[in-house]
């Protein structure tokens, strides 16, 4: 029998987080502790920019954009948000998503796998994905189950099951 894989990869949505952004946008444009305060939201290239009059303000944009970003299944982990810094009259907040698993973090999780996981399962790191192989799809699952049940500090997807 032929072995069975999946790959692990990190990767968000760009259309589900336009989705959020557009959601933040309205809801900041409608709610009254938003007025006259000048918040946004909007992509400033690949980046997402926040701004507001007050530090409060700006951290209650991006309180409410990572609501909406749990709310459409993306993961925080995915989100990389700056401090906010005065600028002029303004606060903002730039945030950048995280895409693509590091080499370090490829070599953490296949380390996982191979000091916790079914003996028989191989991970291999191709470019910034992970392919994990097994000739038992019931020892894959374990391995998802595992990975699942780990703190990582980045955001984990499981695509490509056969």
């Amino acid at each position: 029998m032929a072995d069975s894989s999946f790959d692990i990869v990190s990767k968000v949505e760009r259309q589900e987080v336009d989705n959020a952004l557009n959601q933040t946008a309205k809801e900041i444009s409608q709610r009254y502790d938003f007025k006259n305060v000048g918040a946004s939201i909007a992509w400033s290239g690949e980046k997402i920019e926040m701004r507001a009059n007050s530090e409060e303000r700006v951290k209650a944009i991006l309180d409410v954009f990572q609501s909406k970003l749990i709310k459409r299944g993306i993961s925080l982990k995915a989100l990389d948000a700056s401090e906010p810094q005065l600028s002029g009259k303004e606060y903002r907040i730039s945030a950048s998503l995280e895409e693509g698993i590091s080499q370090e973090n490829a070599k953490k999780v296949a380390k996982i796998i191979r000091d916790e996981g079914p003996k028989g399962v191989k991970a291999q790191v191709q470019g910034d994905e992970l392919r994990v192989s097994s000739k038992s799809r019931d020892d894959l699952q374990a391995v998802i189950a595992l990975l699942k049940g780990k703190e990582l500090d980045f955001a984990l997807q499981f695509v490509n099951y056969r």
